[in-house]
């Protein structure tokens, strides 16, 4: 073919069609939403594109604002034109599409243009007549119409009175859609819809919904690819600390503080990532709601309350993990130190790291020098905490105007359990290996380790944010 299929996306004022069309795209920037009325004043177009080729394209067109008005005007034109379409067509030669009804005569002249038109309409609305007389114009262009039920959780009442009006207009193939917040599966039935109304275009529709299915599986995969990277860094994120340091409550504060700027770090940049697989700005997010990005770690993800849960949820009863001492005090942020918190750093380091470790803790421990690490509990929480992330960024519409806020967590996180036990080998990636080869081989063996951890993630349930 030498264009893409051309459906023009209608409705009155403040509809939803530069939402809805955002959402279709994956581009937040494109046009303006507002609730200003009248917020799109010309019709302005935006490309599907597959694989380097424009498969749609969409027009955003001004609202319907004065459709009663209009249909009684192009039925007082003369009884010459007794087709619909073609008073339609009369009323575009003439002088009132370029005056009161010029806003109307963009829309219509555009429709007839089309292969197809989407009609949308904000479901929290009730059938006023005005809405009537938009159906009796559209329908009188003689193209395929959709209708598109928007912002359907916002009265889900009004539906049913909205479906009977359509029904009448023998418009029967019809979806609900959420533009700012759209349910699973719904950018595939859209397409789908539309490749009933447009079978001479069905092969064309029925390739870009192959390809949106294949696009929404390598953005899962590329983000779990960052999460997996993330917690694979986490898991081998250690700190060696002067044991003198440790004793002095503001030096084992600062020690903590470093661990946790550490980690803020890496993960604000994974965080960053993943908002640009989803196609969102870096502001989208907010992220003073995410404990590891916005200087709340002592409030939240290392919070002791946060970490019991998160040890329940391992199935440990309490927040224990890979360096069974320090590990738990920096999670804890608590004071104690002493023999038995050292030994039990040791130990619990031997046990999960491997005996590999063993050679630099001894030396480590000549030193006087103790290494903090992260526990189990946090990793839990974070991975949690990303996939949350993951499945929200999923369910959420490139119209949203609101900050994305991650709750709390909930005991979805349990599932991740196996996650964090898999994440053990890369505790015992040592980080002071010699040499370009020992370099390029924990390189490589941590690379493995995050692909492993991200199929791990591909196969868990995504909890709802």
């Amino acid at each position: 073919m030498s264009e893409g299929v051309q459906i023009a996306v209608v409705g009155h004022t403040n509809a939803g069609k530069t939402s809805l069309l955002r959402t279709l795209t994956r581009q937040s920037g494109f046009g303006e939403v507002s609730d200003r009325p009248g917020t799109t004043r010309h019709v302005e177009g935006i490309d599907l594109r597959i694989a380097g080729r424009a498969a749609l394209r969409f027009f955003d067109t001004p609202g319907l604002e004065d459709a009663v008005a209009l249909q009684h005007f192009i039925a007082r034109l003369p009884g010459a034109y007794a087709n619909p379409v073609d008073r339609v067509r009369a009323f575009l030669a003439g002088p009132e599409a370029h005056a009161a009804y010029e806003q109307e005569a963009k829309v219509l002249r555009k429709v007839l243009e089309a292969d197809a038109a989407i009609y949308v309409i904000d479901c929290r609305q009730d059938v006023l007549p005005k809405y009537r007389s938009e159906l009796e114009l559209l329908c009188a262009c003689a193209r395929p119409v959709m209708p598109v039920l928007n912002f359907i959780a916002g009265a889900p009442e009004r539906a049913a009175a909205w479906r009977d009006v359509l029904t009448g207009f023998n418009l029967h193939i019809w979806m609900q859609f959420d533009a700012v917040a759209p349910f699973a599966g719904a950018e595939r039935q859209l397409f789908q819809d539309l490749s009933v109304l447009l079978r001479a275009r069905s092969s064309e529709l029925q390739a870009v919904v192959a390809e949106l299915e294949r696009q929404a599986q390598a953005r899962r995969a590329a983000a779990a690819t960052l999460v997996a990277r993330l917690l694979v860094h986490a898991a081998g994120l250690r700190q060696p600390v002067a044991r003198a340091v440790l004793q002095t409550p503001a030096g084992r504060e600062q020690a903590v503080a470093r661990m946790r700027a550490a980690l803020a770090e890496r993960t604000h940049e994974a965080v960053q990532a993943i908002l640009g697989v989803y196609g969102f700005r870096p502001d989208e997010a907010d992220l003073a709601l995410e404990p590891w990005t916005s200087g709340r770690w002592q409030d939240d993800l290392f919070h002791p309350e946060t970490l019991q849960d998160a040890g329940r949820k391992l199935g440990t009863g309490a927040a224990v993990g890979a360096a069974v001492g320090f590990a738990a005090d920096l999670a804890l942020a608590g004071m104690s130190l002493g023999a038995a918190t050292a030994l039990g750093a040791a130990v619990g380091g031997v046990a999960s790291q491997g005996w590999s470790q063993l050679p630099r803790k001894l030396r480590h421990k000549l030193q006087g020098v103790e290494e903090l690490t992260l526990e189990d509990a946090v990793l839990l929480g974070l991975a949690g905490s990303l996939m949350r992330l993951v499945g929200a960024l999923e369910q959420r519409g490139h119209a949203a105007t609101k900050r994305l806020a991650i709750g709390a967590q909930d005991e979805g996180d349990a599932a991740l359990r196996p996650v964090v036990q898999a994440l053990a080998p890369a505790r015992g990636f040592a980080p002071d290996a010699g040499g370009p080869v020992l370099a390029a081989s924990l390189d490589a063996r941590r690379e493995a380790l995050s692909e492993r951890i991200a199929g791990m993630l591909l196969r868990a349930p995504v909890a709802a944010a």
